[in-house]
């Protein structure tokens, strides 16, 4: 196993971090894992993590959903059934930012299953996804090639590119940023659901926040830090909107996490305080979806 540890932030490029929060990974291997948060412009990351050769094991378990579409337990059981409802709110969101359906990328796609809403619903379709499981179902499900890495499709250009809840996990930040702009058009649209750190679930559940799920996600967004991020790579935000479903979901993990089981009234109240709370309070949803344009 080998770990590496970011001597500056991702994001502003200081040096100077200060210890957040230490979470456990209950997913998986049980060992914790420190979240710092950079003094200056307060992104917060897993420092030190395991490296992009070692990270795989983290997410080897039947548990990890987007990977293995088990349904197994009533907490996955539910996942499925509001799936169904979000990836048509995302073909939905994709549709209001461009109206002509042409060529979408999803960076991510899991096991396929947005991307066969899409195509379905008109839109030439790719995906790119690294771990090998996923990328055989989402191949079987979407009937495409799909893509293990970014390089495997340069040159190709898209006008819709969606990240779902995949950003937090790409060792290479920057650099991925970088890639996936060179493969948007210009007068493209980019899409980017991260969970937010600043939304009521997190504050209330601290370390047993399901969303910080180290060390699978190497980086924990704010709106904040989010529109600097996009700022830096020369992106105007256009729109933010909430993923009401995420603060129930999240919160019956963290009650596992918490309690040693699923709770299901608990769940229900603190996924409705969350969003009770967003909706008073910025848009500070579980977690949010960041539309953004070139500038």
């Amino acid at each position: 196993m080998s770990y590496e540890r970011l001597e500056q932030c991702p994001i502003c490029g200081k040096e100077d971090f200060k210890n957040f929060l230490v979470v456990t990974d209950n997913a998986v291997s049980k060992e914790s894992f420190v979240i710092v948060e950079c003094t200056n412009c307060s992104f917060k990351f897993t420092n030190p993590r395991p490296d992009a050769q070692s990270i795989g094991k983290y997410y080897e378990s039947d548990d990890y959903i987007s990977h293995s579409n088990t349904t197994s337990g009533i907490i996955n059981t539910a996942y499925h059934v509001v799936r169904s409802i979000t990836t048509k709110q995302k073909v939905e969101i994709i549709n209001r930012y461009s109206p002509v359906k042409g060529s979408i990328l999803d960076y991510g796609c899991g096991t396929g299953t947005f991307l066969t809403a899409c195509k379905k619903d008109g839109w030439e379709i790719r995906g790119v996804e690294p771990n090998a499981k996923a990328r055989a179902k989402a191949a079987e499900n979407t009937g495409e090639i799909i893509a293990e890495k970014l390089e495997d499709i340069e040159g190709e250009k898209y006008e819709m590119i969606t990240l779902w809840h995949v950003l937090e996990h790409v060792h290479t930040l920057n650099e991925t940023m970088a890639q996936l702009l060179e493969s948007l058009q210009e007068d493209g649209t980019m899409i980017i659901a991260v969970p937010n750190a600043d939304s009521h679930d997190a504050q209330e559940y601290k370390d047993n926040w399901a969303a910080y799920d180290v060390p699978r996600h190497l980086y924990h967004f704010t709106q904040q830090t989010m529109k600097r991020f996009l700022k830096k790579h020369k992106m105007r935000l256009e729109e933010v909107l909430p993923m009401k479903f995420d603060a129930y979901y999240v919160s019956m993990l963290s009650e596992k996490h918490k309690q040693g089981k699923t709770k299901m009234l608990s769940s229900v109240v603190s996924g409705y305080r969350s969003n009770s709370f967003a909706e008073k309070n910025g848009n500070d949803y579980s977690s949010l979806i960041f539309v953004a344009k070139r500038k």
